[in-house]
């Protein structure tokens, strides 16, 4: 990212009626609206970002701001001031050649100088002053946008720096959300929950069969995506099978119960190795208690909520997992052909359910809750194959280490993504409930450490198809053991 936030993982609705002629948050196509529309979708942008960013930061006091709750996570008012630095250096200056306002101060809010365990020992600014910063910084850009072209320039054409700051500060926003799912004490936060499952939840089919044949992945034509995204390109993928959900509490509980976290055979043997030296047992945030298995979430304690989807399981858990089930992790190409291909047109969609924006039928994105949906929520953003959830609720764990694209370029730095690329980091999909409508798409990338569980992630399974079937659907399956699919919660087989 323009800093850390993918450092630990990755991370709305501002509220209200947008204005009259703007285009609602995280709906931007900037290339297709006029100037003085792009103008006021930007705005909103920032201002939505800015609205959950205080959201997230005046809901405690100021001790909680300047305490570190992990050495995993920055202190919140690290996040806080750091926000207004970034957009200050790449819109103020950057973009509008302006003098730095606080120069002295950007080494401490340089990420890549300062790793996150040592943030609290540096003199940072107090809450009070990182509000007033962040707040001084924001007026101008707002100012420094309503005389801005918009195009002219490769950081101004169709508001790219703008949408990439917008972007960024949503990204932190879910950091933070990362750091207040950390803290200990009472609940600063609240949500009404998911909708129930839909009535045809329970009879989904367990996977679906993707056809063998190429697609377009990546992207040429989204205007604010990052590059890592780019360029597009043509992949050709043999047929396999994908879960239609995400794997829930329940299937993962049967992986529990089985053993699977006390049996070699099922994990890599780095895996194998980091379960042993970090002691792991279960997904992070549960604990067994009088015959059952809670979990705290954001403050609250409560039973494990058998059909969600499981959450806070690092790659190692994931992938052990899913060779338990006679499965394993869908590849990064895998998960975006499920996700965005049209078999009935050949083209590749900006999301699941076509090219409109994420509305609240879609997906469960934006903080709107503070928990995943129940598995088989939202069938109105399934994919053209019938694949669910593959937007918003949890972050999926893929196979695949990040890499660059046929073609990459770095813009508009290296340190954004080029110093990841490498097997250290493995790629995740799809984005969480953490994450704004802003910052997730079809073809956007994120990427951590094979260890990290604190990230709100989880994933589902893939299966080859074995030549003997033909390829025919429901044929195949999970090996003699339940993918933690839809249809295992009814009891049915493989679709």
């Amino acid at each position: 990212m323009i800093d850390d936030a993918r450092e630990a993982g990755t991370a709305h609705d501002a509220g209200g009626a947008p204005p009259p002629e703007t285009v609602p948050p995280g709906t931007v196509s900037p290339d297709s609206v006029s100037p003085e529309v792009l103008r006021e979708t930007i705005a909103v942008e920032l201002l939505a970002a800015r609205a959950r960013t205080a959201a997230l930061t005046d809901c405690v006091e100021d001790h909680d701001l300047t305490a570190q709750h992990s050495p995993l996570m920055s202190p919140l008012v690290w996040d806080l001031a750091h926000i207004g630095n970034q957009e200050e250096l790449w819109l103020l200056r950057n973009v509008g050649g302006r003098d730095p306002m606080h120069p002295e101060i950007d080494p401490l809010y340089d990420a890549f100088q300062h790793p996150r365990a040592e943030r609290p020992a540096l003199p940072l600014l107090p809450p009070a002053e990182a509000r007033a910063y962040a707040g001084e910084v924001r007026g101008r850009v707002l100012d420094l946008l309503a005389a801005s072209p918009l195009e002219g320039a490769p950081l101004l054409d169709a508001g790219f720096a703008f949408g990439m700051i917008a972007q960024h500060e949503q990204q932190h926003d879910e950091t933070m959300l990362i750091t207040h799912q950390l803290r200990r004490g009472e609940p600063a936060l609240a949500a009404p929950p998911p909708p129930p499952a839909p009535a045809d939840a329970a009879t989904l089919p367990a996977e679906v069969l993707i056809p063998a044949g190429p697609f377009t992945m990546g992207t040429d034509t989204e205007p604010w995506a990052l590059d890592n995204e780019r360029p597009a390109h043509r992949v050709d993928l043999p047929a396999y099978r994908l879960d239609t959900t995400p794997v829930t509490n329940a299937a993962y509980l049967r992986f529990l119960a089985d053993g699977g976290y006390d049996e070699p055979h099922w994990w890599t043997p780095e895996g194998w190795a980091h379960r042993r030296s970090a002691r792991l047992s279960a997904p992070l945030f549960w604990q067994y208690e009088d015959g059952q298995w809670l979990r705290r979430r954001f403050g609250v304690l409560e039973p494990v909520p058998l059909d969600e989807p499981v959450l806070h399981v690092s790659w190692y858990e994931a992938d052990a997992y899913a060779r338990w089930a006679g499965r394993r992790l869908p590849t990064e190409a895998e998960w975006e052909k499920a996700a965005r291909h049209d078999p009935a047109t050949g083209r590749s969609r900006r999301y699941p359910w076509g090219d409109g924006a994420p509305g609240p039928e879609h997906a469960n994105l934006g903080q709107r809750h503070l928990r995943p949906a129940p598995a088989g929520s939202y069938p109105d953003g399934r994919s053209p194959y019938g694949v669910r959830q593959l937007m918003g609720d949890v972050w999926e764990w893929t196979a695949s280490d990040l890499r660059p694209y046929p073609g990459f370029r770095a813009w508009p730095y290296r340190e954004y993504s080029e110093v990841f690329f490498g097997p250290e980091y493995k790629v995740l999909r799809g984005g969480c409930f953490a994450v704004a409508p802003v910052a997730c798409r079809g073809t956007f990338r994120n990427w951590d450490y094979p260890v990290r569980r604190q990230i709100f992630a989880g994933f589902r399974t893939a299966a080859d198809v074995d030549a003997g079937d033909g390829g025919r659907p429901g044929a195949g399956g999970a090996g003699g053991r339940s993918a933690g699919s839809a249809g295992d919660r009814s009891g049915a087989g493989a679709g």
